[in-house]
């Protein structure tokens, strides 16, 4: 079975993303340690709070750097929800820098007359890449479920995977681009839908463990 690292850096609960691991076939490990990220066969970045904690938090662990190895070297990565969003430059809602993997910036949903900020609750998907591995054997425009007042503004458009529109602002909702991997919403959350997800995604690592 594939060992999959699950980054430990005080940044929300991730007892949910472990069970939901362990239903898709996999043995998650929960850790702040880099070796542990060098060894797993795959690693996800969860995360539910704010941007300049998250990014303080993995700096004082010293995951920085292993983290943009992990994903240098071309292994299996996904990231949920503030994982998805600490991967790009900036925020509007702090002053930390972000990783830098993904040039771009996240930036805060603008108040309109009847929405709700955060955007909470269920919304559909309109996958952009249809061939991405994480949308194997789901609906067209699937439901997930979401919790944020922050989204992600990708530079170049084509690393888009899936977006959703909230009020009359369509924005990103999941990135992917080769073993790069990352949504806004929670798959965790997201009932059969979610664990589909999730189980796509432990049959990549898979694949790429026996190549």
């Amino acid at each position: 079975m594939a060992v999959i690292a699950i980054v430990d850096y005080e940044m929300g609960n991730l007892h949910s993303v472990c069970k939901g691991l362990e239903k898709a076939g996999a043995i998650p490990k929960i850790t702040d340690y880099s070796k542990d990220l060098e060894r797993a066969d795959a690693v996800v970045l969860p995360g539910v709070g704010a941007f300049d904690p998250a990014m303080r938090n993995l700096r004082n662990r010293g995951l920085e750097g292993p983290i943009k190895s992990v994903i240098a070297s071309g292994k299996p990565f996904l990231g949920i929800c503030l994982g998805l969003q600490i991967l790009f430059e900036s925020s509007e809602e702090g002053i930390e820098r972000g990783l830098g993997i993904i040039p771009g910036k996240v930036k805060r949903f603008q108040p309109e007359a009847g929405i709700t900020i955060p955007h909470m609750g269920w919304n559909q998907l309109e996958i952009t890449q249809q061939k991405s591995t994480l949308w194997e054997h789901l609906p067209s425009r699937p439901w997930v479920y979401f919790v944020h007042s922050f989204y992600v503004d990708p530079i170049d458009p084509k690393i888009s995977a899936a977006n959703i529109t909230h009020g009359n602002q369509t924005v990103t909702a999941a990135i992917a681009k080769d073993n790069l991997m990352a949504v806004q919403f929670h798959p965790e959350k997201s009932s059969n839908i979610g664990l589909q997800i999730l189980s796509n995604f432990v049959s990549q690592v898979r694949e790429k463990v026996m190549v």
